[in-house]
């Protein structure tokens, strides 16, 4: 283990709230400044420590990418562009709703816990009833507070927090952050569908051909990652590379190098549209450290983008709102143009004519074959202008279809008049 990942694993170690410093960390773990610097800034972007304001860099909870939607007290506190008041060390923390004090005191706590932000006034009665329940607080309106919340706020590490918008103003401004969120959540990345491995799904440089029939006949793959001892990646070894190989031949020299990886981060359809330029059924995922960690294969990216493609979206995108006004039947495709879809000028907005091309492709790829679809390259002409209420209709001609490309025609016309023209190629994820 690296000194870098030594520091990693002391830092993964420590109790959420705990402070760390650089020089605390070169002293306990007998490794240069320098050093403890770079692995305190890697902890910071794997989401271990945060640095919080008069108080230090802090160890933090790690949020599950299934609870990114929430907020945590510190990410309020740049959204409304407030000032912290008090409790500043429980700026760590993540809330999962926020309620507005605007009704009597009694009526307000039946809506308060631990994770709730209180959004209020200059109500003090109400502002301590809710730091005695664990609930952090917004004051509205620019209003300070006074001494004695602060104090308590401090003592209890509860965030209370003051900005200069109105109280309808925070709230609709809070709501559109965490809607932005859900929106990330429904972005598949690898670290979603990633397999884990074991010993026997990898290849170390020292090993020979016969090693490598064993696994595959062991596991029944036929591609595996090659590694070092220090488990980092180094090749990919298929039954391609194994032709020219005796069994008395080393894994390293016949390997295919550098090998094509993905990250944790690395979202599937960037993985989909790289498996498929570059021909590959096996992808290695490492880690920041560039270390192994698991492997995604063309079947697990395609499975994912099918399930994600079925289930309902929790915030709607740009381009889940222009479905919606798409109608796909045994006649054809139509759409009307409503506001939503027009320009300043009134008029159908150029990209939502690319969004009705991506919304409908995949409707039309399905008569051919069912996969899913990836626009490669959009040529474009734009014909005419329509005002709002006019009806589309939208036809495709297909040039030509191979297994892992298509190429094809669009024509969107509004009763004999032509709109646009567009030719398509598209990459078919099989």
């Amino acid at each position: 283990m690296t000194k870098h990942e030594q520091i990693l694993a002391h830092i993964e170690s420590l109790s959420v709230g705990s402070k760390i410093s650089v020089r605390k960390i070169a002293k306990v773990l007998r490794v240069s400044e320098g050093t403890a610097y770079r692995a305190i800034k890697d902890a910071s972007h794997m989401g271990l420590v945060a640095t919080i304001d008069r108080v230090g860099t802090v160890r933090i909870e790690k949020k599950a990418r299934e609870r990114i939607e929430q907020l945590t007290y510190n990410e309020i506190v740049s959204i409304v562009d407030g000032k912290v008041l008090g409790g500043r060390r429980g700026l760590y923390r993540t809330l999962t709703n926020f309620a507005i004090g605007a009704m009597e005191v009694d009526d307000v706590m039946k809506y308060l816990t631990s994770h709730t932000l209180l959004i209020v006034g200059n109500r003090l009665e109400v502002q301590y009833e809710a730091l005695q329940r664990g609930t952090a607080v917004l004051i509205t309106g620019g209003f300070n507070t006074s001494k004695s919340i602060i104090d308590y706020a401090d003592k209890y590490d509860i965030p209370v927090i003051s900005c200069n918008y109105d109280s309808y103003m925070a709230a609709n401004i809070i709501n559109r952050s965490l809607y932005n969120k859900k929106i990330r959540t429904e972005v598949l990345v690898v670290d979603d569908i990633v397999k884990d491995i074991d010993e026997i799904c990898v290849l170390f440089e020292g090993m020979t051909l016969e090693d490598y029939k064993y696994y595959a006949k062991t596991t029944g793959h036929s591609r595996f990652p090659v590694v070092n001892q220090d488990w980092r990646l180094t090749g990919i070894l298929t039954s391609k590379e194994i032709i020219n190989m005796r069994n008395g031949d080393c894994v390293e020299q016949f390997m295919t190098r550098p090998p094509i990886y993905a990250q944790l981060h690395t979202t599937v359809a960037s993985c989909a549209h790289m498996m498929i330029w570059e021909g590959i059924e096996l992808l290695p995922v490492i880690s920041p450290s560039k270390k192994l960690v698991g492997v995604i294969t063309r079947e697990d990216v395609l499975k994912a983008m099918q399930v994600i493609g079925q289930q309902p979206h929790v915030g709607e995108t740009i381009n889940d709102q222009i479905a919606k006004h798409i109608t796909i039947n045994n006649d054809g495709i139509h759409l009307q143009v409503s506001p939503l879809l027009t320009n300043q000028f009134g008029m159908l907005s150029k990209s939502v004519i690319v969004a009705i091309i991506e919304e409908t492709i995949r409707f039309e790829m399905r008569k051919y074959k069912k996969l899913e679809v990836m626009i490669e390259s959009l040529n474009i002409v734009y014909i005419k202008s329509l005002p709002i209420e006019s009806d589309i209709e939208v036809n495709y001609e297909m040039f030509d279809v191979g297994r892992n490309f298509a190429k094809l025609e669009v024509n969107m016309s509004s009763g004999t008049q032509k709109v646009a023209n567009a030719i398509i190629m598209c990459q078919l994820i099989d």
